[in-house]
């Protein structure tokens, strides 16, 4: 009785396997035709297109194996730091004559407290007037947290937007446009924006006095070298000939960073830490991240293809390292400005900020999908990065107002 339908179905998996059969088959006939020939060629033929295939796939075997290797990727990178033992401010002496490890900056000399009694800060102060010789100040942690993002971009990991496979593409089609090996660039480059707009704080605040000081040499430096092309590799079209690739910059920056970092130890530097600059640097971070929320909830909007949207791990990834950098460098600035958020009340969320940024970094989906948000089937992480981003971009308002108070 059930013989016709068991034939009925036999017959209509044997046409699909059939059919399956021949779009493999039309897939692999150019490669069976090449076998065919290459097969019939003498070794003075062989010899150099072996070679030229080896050669192809030593390159594209190191593409991918950079693009899959995430080398010293740690959401927990700030632990390293121990940040909560650094009680002095960024700038403010540690040893010698005025040393202070209370937190607050630090005890004033005669020449300095006539500074201050002129209506400058105690920071400005200290910068007016000669330190007793044999005094070390506080390096910037925040400096610190850039210069290794840096190194942890384009020497612990190969930066991968400036690879020459990368910027081949995949048959001419751009990686950027396929859900395949790009989410590592769109990672490193979350990052580097991090960095980018601290760099523009540091030249234009925090690395001088009230702006009314001269820029420090290093710091210009670094913003120039961190704000060139992120694509850029060893030969170029436009201008034709060779060029100095992205990587080489960057580890400029980096170099500049610390060198600073350096002066700033041996209090040839400033870092003015006032509570207006903080409000400044805060307003910034918050700025930014709110431009790439609306970034995301475009694409989360108009574009919700579920798994099928190829650029939604291109959206994601470069929130996850933008958060992935803020975080070290947010927990740096409320070292930096200890004093600042111990006198203002602001542990509280400070805290609660660097634990939301944290949780941030636990969303690791292995596909990124970006569904509808009220969807059953494919969930919506674009969605959900921008719940997060969200989340601490209202908390650094919330501080921004309680310091501009």
């Amino acid at each position: 009785m059930f013989d016709p339908i068991v034939a009925f179905f036999q017959r209509v998996f044997t046409a699909i396997g059939r059919g399956i059969g021949l779009v493999v088959a039309w897939l692999l006939w150019p490669f069976v035709a090449l076998g065919k020939w290459y097969r019939a060629r003498s070794w003075v033929i062989k010899g150099p297109i072996a070679l030229i295939l080896l050669a192809l796939v030593l390159f594209y075997g190191y593409f991918v194996w950079q693009t899959q290797a995430w080398t010293n990727f740690d959401p927990d990178y700030v632990d390293r730091y121990n940040l909560a033992e650094r009680k002095t401010p960024a700038g403010s002496p540690v040893s010698g004559p005025g040393a202070t490890t209370t937190g607050q900056t630090a005890e004033l000399t005669p020449a300095n407290q006539a500074a201050m009694d002129a209506g400058t800060s105690t920071t400005e102060a200290l910068a007016v007037a000669q330190l007793p010789a044999g005094t070390a100040c506080q390096p910037s942690a925040i400096v610190d947290v850039a210069a290794d993002l840096i190194d942890f971009n384009v020497d612990q990991n190969a930066w991968i937007s400036s690879m020459l496979a990368y910027k081949l593409g995949f048959f001419g089609l751009d990686w950027d446009d396929t859900p395949w090996l790009d989410n590592k660039a769109s990672f490193q480059r979350g990052i580097n924006q991090a960095v980018r707009r601290t760099a523009v704080e540091l030249v234009d605040s925090l690395g001088r006095v009230r702006g009314t000081s001269g820029i420090n040499n290093d710091l210009q430096s670094a913003r120039g070298n961190i704000q060139f092309d992120e694509e850029t590799w060893y030969f170029g079209i436009s201008p034709f000939g060779p060029k100095t690739p992205t990587p080489s910059f960057y580890r400029a920056a980096m170099r500049d960073l610390r060198k600073f970092n350096v002066s700033l130890g041996n209090c040839d530097a400033v870092f003015d830490g006032r509570s207006d600059n903080m409000v400044e640097f805060l307003d910034r971070i918050a700025s930014d991240l709110g431009n790439t929320s609306a970034i995301i909830r475009e694409r989360s909007e108009l574009h919700n293809g579920g798994w099928f949207d190829t650029r939604a791990d291109d959206r994601f990834w470069f929130s996850y390292g933008q958060l992935y950098g803020y975080y070290g460098i947010l927990s740096a600035a409320g070292a930096d400005f200890d004093n600042v958020v111990t006198q203002r009340g602001l542990t509280p969320i400070y805290t609660e900020t660097m634990k939301q940024l944290r949780a941030a970094l636990r969303i690791q989906p292995l596909i990124i999908s970006n569904g509808r948000e009220d969807g059953w089937i494919m969930p919506t992480h674009l969605a959900t990065m921008g719940f997060y981003i969200l989340r601490v971009r209202s908390n650094l308002v919330e501080m921004r107002d309680i310091l501009a108070r």
